[in-house]
């Protein structure tokens, strides 16, 4: 708006010229305010509200109804040609268009004019542009739909062939030495785990227990691409994660057997582990309850400005449950530095991903919500601790969500033999001349009487005193959880046989 026009109008009504000064500061805020000529390309849906009211209110109190020049079918005023030019030429629009006011000066019709030409979206040239939330959205006369889907299928990204070797052109975060020999170690370490505890299992020494079999790359390489300040908020197939920030086997066996030494004092089932000291979030058993949860927690450290992130895992069933849209979406608008990882190994336990949705996987539904996504080859340890050291970088510098989609390439005994994320890293790590066979069965040795000493121990240690079930909740028990207790205890003393003998009453 020239300081003419401003000028003029504040000699002739005051009030208007304060409201159109600060409807013009908002205008240039929104970048929406080139010159006056510029301004129907792009306008504010405030600034013709409220033009659209003052000039409004102003015709009420000083036009005559007589003389009101609300008349439709009028020609709009135009920014270019002349109104005669535009009309000449068959220019006229069927809308109310705000010419002039009596007791008002040509400059306020003026005003008025431009703001109804921006309203209208019409700009040089004869296109046509409205605000869209998102962006500038232009018309077009075609009729088209959009595609059930992609014409082509969003790409894998990986660093590593099946043979361990490096894929020519591949960009991909350096790795030292140290580091990736101790990412090695703790991924073999982490599948002796698993295949020692899921066999105490079957043997019926713990009640629940699930493998991260052919998961081992996307723990350890993603927990590797992370600092300790960074929160993780997991499923439960994200032990390697724990392990990777310092949890000992002899935590883990505490937790899977309940004692008194487990940190969650015997409430949880196995594998549901959680440690405030390593930032790591307690595994809860209902799918997607986390993806909120990491969302919140995100959000609370861009509020600290702390330099870090959260990262939360799921699985592709995860992305069926309201609480991943609730989540992805809370993140974008928030631009919470958070990273969803989602494992999409095609079958969400039982159910295969044909039967959940038809989208291109999960990656894709991270670009639906407005945010930056990448799918990786999560057999490839190389690709994910990339992807991942990426991801966190943008979270935090930029303020962003990221969604990234692992995703095996084949069917589960396929990928165990030709694509196994151990043996590919292990090429890999040998190829460069920093492992070999008799390393690798020393390792495997001592993980295994480690474990197993572990074991031993955690099954003598007693089980928490039965009280421990009443406990932690409230500052003082309420009087019903007293009376629960109180049943309870009635009960154990009538079928003893029915409890176990070693948990202290």
């Amino acid at each position: 708006m020239s300081s003419h026009l401003i000028s003029s109008l504040s000699n002739s009504n005051t009030d208007i010229y304060k409201r159109l000064v600060r409807l013009e500061a908002q205008l240039r805020r929104r970048r929406l305010m080139a010159p006056w000529r510029a301004a129907a390309m792009a306008s504010s849906q405030l600034a013709r509200r409220e033009a659209r009211r003052l000039l409004s209110s102003q015709h009420r109190r000083h036009c005559a109804a007589p003389a009101c020049p609300w008349l439709l079918g009028s020609a709009p005023p135009v920014l270019g040609p002349s109104p005669a030019a535009a009309a000449a030429a068959g220019d006229r629009r069927g809308f109310c268009s705000v010419r002039s006011f009596t007791g008002e000066s040509s400059a306020a019709a003026a005003a008025a004019a431009a703001v109804e030409e921006a309203e209208n979206g019409s700009v040089a040239g004869g296109d046509q542009a409205i605000d869209f939330p998102g962006g500038k959205v232009s018309f077009v006369a075609e009729m088209n739909f959009l595609p059930e889907s992609q014409r082509e299928r969003i790409n894998c990204y990986r660093v590593l062939d099946d043979d361990g070797r490096t894929i020519s052109g591949s960009r991909f975060q350096e790795v030292s030495k140290e580091l990736a020999l101790k990412m090695y170690s703790e991924m073999v370490t982490l599948q002796v785990m698993d295949t020692i505890f899921f066999e105490a299992q079957r043997q019926g020494r713990i009640s629940f227990y699930l493998t991260s079999h052919g998961e081992e790359a996307i723990n350890i390489a993603s927990a590797a691409a992370l600092t300790i300040d960074d929160i993780v908020l997991p499923q439960y197939r994200e032990p390697g994660v724990l392990l990777w920030r310092g949890f000992t086997l002899q935590e883990f066996a505490n937790q899977c057997f309940g004692n008194k030494l487990d940190y969650g004092k015997g409430r949880q089932m196995p594998i549901h582990y959680g440690s405030n000291r390593l930032n790591y979030f307690t595994v809860s058993s209902p799918i997607a309850t986390q993806l909120p949860h990491a969302v919140g927690a995100a959000y609370s450290l861009k509020m600290d400005k702390k330099d870090a992130c959260a990262i939360t895992y799921f699985g592709d069933g995860g992305t069926s449950e309201g609480d991943f849209h609730a989540a992805l979406n809370f993140a974008a608008v928030l631009e919470a530095p958070v990273i969803f990882f989602c494992r999409n190994n095609g079958w969400a336990i039982s159910t295969p991903t044909s039967e959940q949705f038809r989208s291109d996987g999960a990656v894709i539904r991270g670009q639906a919500y407005g945010m930056r996504s990448i799918r990786v080859d999560g057999n490839d340890a190389l690709a994910v601790y990339s992807a991942v050291h990426t991801a966190r970088e943008m979270a935090i510098k930029e303020g962003r969500p990221i969604l990234v989609e692992y995703r095996p390439v084949d069917e589960i005994e396929h990928w165990r033999t030709a694509r196994d994320p151990i043996s590919r890293y292990r090429k890999w790590v040998q190829g460069n001349g920093w492992w070999c066979d008799e390393e690798e069965s020393e390792l495997r040795n001592n993980v295994k009487q480690e474990l197993l000493k572990a074991i031993q121990v955690a099954e003598r240690m007693p089980k928490p005193p039965l009280a421990e079930l009443f406990t932690d909740v409230y500052d003082e028990v309420p009087s019903n959880l007293r009376e629960q207790e109180r049943l309870l205890r009635d009960t154990i003393k009538k079928h003893p046989a029915d409890y176990p003998a070693d948990v202290h009453i």
